[in-house]
């Protein structure tokens, strides 16, 4: 009989030894009704490379504050990590420096000779402007080369610049 994977649905997972035309089993957290979910592929015989450096912890929370213990351990993993990716360069990933990785770069850090978000300089909405950003449908107290500045009128018209006639 295989094992199949099942979910309730407050969430909980389990596996069970079950034939293929048993009735899905009650959960064991709630007593709820359960069902069938496609269980994860394995490779038996198959070795970890650890955690890369992305999936390393970035501060002091993540590290548990610190604790010795913990750090000790992420040392040693990070130590056969960097063996392993010295004779499989291949699972080492993006080894370019990050440039910037907060705000509109959370999710997607900014690495060196990547494209900013936005456009590069000479390219896009902003391309022109000489300030970084673009012009959607506001203005703003400053002229841009090829856009000739205009002086408010003082008459009470102010239909035409002045001293222009049509």
């Amino acid at each position: 009989m295989p094992i199949y994977v099942f979910k309730c649905e407050c969430g909980y997972r389990f596996e069970h030894l079950a034939s293929f035309d048993a009735a899905a089993p009650g959960c064991p957290s709630c007593g709820g009704e359960t069902r069938k979910i496609p269980a994860g592929f394995s490779l038996g015989g198959q070795a970890s490379a650890g955690l890369s450096k992305e999936q390393m912890p970035q501060t002091w929370r993540g590290t548990y504050n610190g604790d010795r213990e913990y750090v000790t351990s992420l040392r040693r993993q990070w130590d056969k990590r960097q063996q392993v990716e010295a004779k499989h360069p291949e699972i080492a990933g993006d080894q370019r420096p990050i440039i910037a990785h907060e705000g509109r770069y959370h999710a997607a850090p900014l690495r060196a000779g990547d494209v900013p978000l936005g456009g590069a300089a000479g390219q896009g909405p902003a391309a022109g402007t000489g300030h970084g950003h673009g012009h959607g449908g506001h203005g703003h107290g400053h002229g841009h080369a090829g856009t000739p500045a205009t002086k408010p009128t003082t008459g009470s018209t102010g239909a035409s610049p002045a001293g222009g006639s049509d």
